[in-house]
């Protein structure tokens, strides 16, 4: 027979066991494949639309559809932005000053076939896509970027985020002028890219930084925000 402190105690230690396995199950329904890295398919190195006509029908888009794009479409993207282009120079598809690449991008995923939506970081050497947490932050990120709409819908959202010392330790005060041009190389090749996948993009530099930064839990500084997508 149990007396009455024996009880409180032994229903104390089956109550504490609820809650930890309620938190753990909690954490792992968002923490579930952090860290796992996924090899993206290789990008086409050639394609139907030419630079001109790219230049040319390159426009802001602000409204899209929430149509999943494929695996090898968020490759094509990823690889326009930061992909190796040279594999003795390790040189990449956007001119960064003396070569010190600034630029770690992070994918905000909504709507990819073959991933889970999520937080991603491309990891350039390995063409491939590194899972920080899962989990659809869409809403979250638009809340971040003084709450346009599009940010909702689009199925993806990259971000371009820098760490100045990589520039600024060889080029003092002047690298902070090169980090701002390389974004701008960036999202061109980006935006470009977009017209030849027929997605949309626009180039947003609204957004809260700090809450960004909150957001994405990184240290580096986010300069553009591009959503991606199928335009409505």
């Amino acid at each position: 027979m149990i007396g009455r402190t024996g009880f409180f105690q032994r229903y104390d230690m089956q109550f504490k066991k609820i809650i930890f396995l309620l938190v753990l199950l909690f954490s792992l329904s968002f923490s579930k494949g952090d860290g796992m890295i996924k090899k993206l398919p290789p990008p086409k190195l050639r394609g139907k639309v030419s630079v001109e006509e790219a230049i040319l029908r390159r426009r802001s888009c602000r409204e899209f559809l929430n149509n999943a794009l494929t695996l090898e479409e968020l490759s094509q993207l990823l690889w326009s932005c930061q992909g190796i282009t040279d594999s003795i120079s390790g040189y990449r598809a956007a001119p960064s000053a003396g070569a010190t690449f600034p630029f770690e991008i992070y994918i905000v995923v909504g709507n990819v076939a073959g991933i889970e939506a999520g937080l991603y970081h491309y990891i350039v050497k390995k063409h491939s896509i590194e899972l920080l947490r899962t989990g659809d932050i869409r809403d979250a990120l638009c809340k971040s970027c003084l709450g346009q709409e599009f940010f909702k819908i689009a199925p993806i959202t990259i971000i371009l985020a820098a760490r100045y010392e990589r520039t600024t330790q060889r080029y003092g005060e002047r690298g902070y002028r090169y980090v701002a041009m390389e974004a701008g190389h960036i999202g061109e090749n980006l935006h470009l890219q977009c017209v030849s996948l027929g997605l949309g993009t626009v180039m947003v530099g609204a957004f809260y930084d700090d809450r960004v930064k909150k957001l994405l839990e990184i240290e580096e500084e986010p300069l553009y925000i591009m959503p991606v997508g199928r335009p409505k």
